[in-house]
């Protein structure tokens, strides 16, 4: 009620100022002096209106809605629930029955009363007026007389715009001469950065310049006052310059057009003559419009065409002569370099066809004998295949994974089928082997092999790795190609082939998958389950919880070194331990004794954006539940959302229509024949269009390399092939320390210097895994380099390392804690964030 009074006597106030404006309005336009009861007989319904308008226009503006619903209340109103336009209604309604101002006794009282204070409104009222028209009519002259400049100005600039040019194009010229004559050129500066310093090169060699852009990206040597102390740029030198001659120019031709009557019209109502001054403020608009034309006309002149009129006296007819034979010149001279551009682009297509093109097209049919093993995860494929290999002369086995790689090594040689092994990371050479076991980026298409094997072929649609499945399909040299893949990838593979000689193996599960019902909680862990989720952190703190609740835990994670993953999979194999925790890893080729597959997340992050499950990687990893002879049922269970994850699992699989695609040593060969260029590699590849179905490897980890070594010695003393090797060694470019590493080396290396050693550090986890990283990195050059015998210390160093890693996973594991990934806040297991409230509401603010 405080707020409501308060507004009363503000709206008395403001009704008098309003009622007073009035009698104003009313008097103001009356020749003779208005008697007060005539006002009141014709104003008498407005006055009254004041008030009520002012009065509510205030209170439902002004006074809470708080306040409004309590004053409802008092009155007597259910206001609870009741609609915020309904309050305003009612509270509206409430203030007109409000005790009223009576404006005409007010009235009344000022002027019925007081006849001469009435009498003193109109002669001030009147006189306001008055003077009001008498503005109001010289600002009216004034409009009148600058549209009558303004149409001279436009229509000065329309018949005189190819005239003035004219002597713009001059001016420019003239300036541009002694430029060429006298100033220095200086080496250009990366982002101008006034730190840098600049270096003279002589004069301006005018043959290195077609149009005057191509000039105006040069320095002038001076700074910039005002622009961050950056170096000045001619662009910026020439724009002043041309901006200040048009303004004089322009201004001093109008002014001579407009000695007339307009001129006299102009002073007499402004009382001040028409000085060049006033004149440029007047037609400012006119004058920005046209520097920024006529500069834009600079720019596209021809350096050698302004220097040819700059020796030519200036004679206004034989200037717009040779400026109209300039125009033809130069439209002739576009477009023979557009022809030229066209004709490169042309001749770019063709080569990027020749280098790429023919590259990526199926096979017409090769004489090799191809056979396809396609089936659900779990039944067998990889086993089949690698039997008809072990009885070939010689055979090739390509891995996803380096375990996978390593674990077929060790079968086949306990089998009596001598097998050497190769990942990059790792050379073993066994005497006389006639079989090699490999991860698939060290496939080499012109090695052959009785029987190659190509593992998990539905990777091929992978963006990172798939081209390295793409040129093993596509360019295996051998008499036998058995090809491993998913159910949905059959159609694809087929497609790669073209019209070989192809047999279709298909396998199914004879083991169902039963998906539980119940939603899973982490207290229902039982023996031989398999809880997966997709990171390091959430493997690691599950694993520790189980610990602590009892469980002996195996865990499997993408960075954990192969041999201590080996190690950790023997554990669960053996019986050590009765649970295992892992990321999708264990979805490739991983054989273990598995009574129930657990799904801890739905999602996962891919590299770009988190998202749900597809249904391949769902029964990829599904696929992993039940054992042949120990579990003859594989159980499924979810976290959440089970009615979905169960349609995911058992929905058909949507087929590959897409795989990626990247350079073969053929692509390296072609380009050759063009370009010795790294850089120019790139840039090929980015223009070249993948053909339909495919899509192009984005190099974007090779181009990031190359760019820390790039213009230096490394790349002026290797061959393009040898660096592009180097580029694309197997390694996590996530890791700043690796990166670095890599850069080292490459130094090291063209210096003929020793190899920086890999950095050991046995602190932490986390540093045990990025040292057995840097081992790797390490080994990766050793092999390459072909110093297998140096990299037998390396390797022992990297199994200690690896050792470690498997030992700490034991002991360290039990005291791990969830905690808040920004502020290390310990957090309770079932927190369901990576960050606490208070760091979440932190980082929201």
């Amino acid at each position: 009620m405080d707020r409501i009074n308060d507004l009363y006597t503000e709206a008395i106030k403001h009704t008098k100022i309003k009622v007073y404006e009035d009698i104003d309005r009313f008097l103001e336009t009356k020749t003779v002096a208005q008697s007060y009861s005539q006002y009141i007989t014709e104003r008498i319904t407005y006055v009254e209106q004041i008030w009520i308008n002012v009065w509510l226009n205030m209170t439902n503006n002004d006074v809470p809605r708080k306040e409004k619903k309590r004053y409802l209340f008092e009155k007597g109103y259910q206001i609870e629930g009741v609609d915020k336009k309904l309050i305003n209604k009612l509270f509206r309604n409430e203030m007109r029955s409000f005790p009223s101002f009576e404006v005409l006794q007010w009235l009344n009282e000022q002027f019925l009363e007081n006849e001469n204070s009435w009498r003193q409104r109109y002669p001030i009222a009147r006189a306001s007026y008055l003077e009001r028209m008498e503005e109001e009519c010289l600002a009216y002259k004034k409009r009148e007389i600058k549209n009558e400049i303004d149409e001279c100005v436009a229509r000065y600039i329309e018949d005189n715009f190819t005239t003035l040019y004219i002597f713009v194009r001059n001016y420019v010229a003239i300036k541009l001469t002694a430029d060429f004559k006298k100033k220095q050129k200086y080496s250009t500066v990366e982002a101008y950065k006034i730190e840098e310093k600049l270096v003279e090169q002589g004069h301006f060699d005018p043959t290195k310049y077609t149009t005057m852009v191509t000039f105006f990206t040069e320095l002038t040597g001076e700074v910039h006052k005002t622009f961050h102390w950056e170096y000045v740029t001619y662009e910026f030198k020439y724009k002043s310059l041309v901006d200040k001659y048009v303004t004089g120019l322009v201004s001093n031709g109008i002014i001579e057009q407009l000695r007339s009557p307009i001129v006299e019209e102009y002073e007499e109502i402004t009382k001040q003559s028409l000085t060049i001054t006033h004149l440029k403020e007047m037609i400012q608009d006119y004058l920005l419009a046209l520097q920024s034309d006529y500069f834009s006309k600079i720019k596209a002149e021809y350096v050698e065409d302004l220097l040819k009129l700059a020796t030519i006296p200036f004679d206004l007819r034989a200037h717009m002569a040779i400026y109209e034979h300039d125009i033809k010149d130069r439209e002739r001279k576009k477009e023979e370099e557009l022809a030229e551009i066209e004709r490169k682009k042309e001749e770019e297509a063709r080569m990027i066809e020749d280098i790429f093109g023919r590259e990526y097209s199926p096979s017409a049919g090769r004489n090799i004998r191809y056979v396809l093993h396609i089936g659900e995860t779990n039944t067998g494929k990889t086993h089949y295949a690698l039997e008809q290999m072990k009885i070939a002369e010689t055979g090739l086995y390509l891995a996803p994974l380096r375990l996978l790689a390593l674990e077929v090594y060790d079968k086949l040689n306990k089998e009596g089928v001598s097998c050497g092994l190769k990942t990059g990371e790792e050379e073993k050479e066994v005497e006389g082997a006639s079989h090699l076991s490999c991860t698939v980026e060290m496939f080499h298409e012109k090695s052959f092999f009785d029987i190659v094997v190509i593992d998990e072929a539905q990777m091929i649609t992978d963006r990172d790795r798939g081209f390295s499945w793409y040129k093993a399909i596509t360019k295996a040299n051998a008499k036998e190609v058995h090809i491993i893949g998913s159910m949905n990838s059959r159609e694809m593979i087929i497609q790669l082939l073209g019209n070989s000689e192809i047999e279709i193996r298909e396998y199914y599960r004879d083991i169902p998958l039963i998906v539980e019902k119940k939603e899973f909680k982490i207290n229902h862990t039982t023996k031989g389950d398999a809880l997966v989720c997709f990171s390091r952190r959430k493997v690691l703190e599950t694993a520790s919880r189980l610990e602590n609740a009892g469980h002996s835990v195996s865990m499997i994670y993408g960075s954990m070194p192969p041999e201590t993953r080996k190690k950790q999979m023997e554990r669960f194999i053996n019986g050590e331990t009765t649970v295992i925790v892992a990321t999708d890893a264990i979805g490739m080729g991983l054989n273990l004794p598995i009574r129930r597959i657990i799904f801890l997340e739905n999602e996962k992050f891919d590299g770009v954006r988190r998202r749900r499950l597809t249904s391949q990687e769902v029964k990829q990893i599904a696929g992993r539940a039940g054992r042949k002879g120990i579990y003859d049922v594989g159980k499924v269970a979810f976290t959440g959302e089970v009615k979905l994850m169960r349609r995911l699992l058992h929905q058909e699989d949507v087929l590959i229509s897409t795989f990626a695609i990247a350079p073969t040593s053929a692509v390296f060969e072609r380009f050759q024949k063009y370009y010795r260029d790294l850089s120019k590699f790139f840039e090929l590849w980015y223009k070249f269009e993948s053909p339909k179905g495919t899509r192009k490897a984005s190099l974007s980890e090779e181009r990031e390399l190359y760019a820390t070594i790039r213009d230096t010695e490394v790349e002026a003393r290797l061959s393009m092939m040898d660096l592009y090797g180097f580029l694309h060694l197997p390694f996590s470019q996530k890791d700043p320390e690796l990166i670095k590493q890599w850069r080292e080396t490459m130094f090291a290396l063209v210096r003929q210097n020793e190899l920086p050693e890999p950095v050991i550090k046995r602190g932490s986890l986390e540093e045990l895994e990025l040292s057995y990283k840097s081992l790797g990195l390490h080994l990766l050059f050793l092999y390459r380099l072909g110093r297998g015998t140096e990299a037998i210390y390396w390797e022992r160093i990297r199994q200690e390392i690896s050792d470690e890693v498997h030992e700490r996973l034991k002991t360290d594991v039990r005291t791990l804690t969830k905690k808040c990934k920004r502020c290390s806040k310990i957090l309770p297991w079932n927190f369901n964030f990576a960050i606490c409230d208070a760091c979440f509401v932190a980082k929201k603010n």
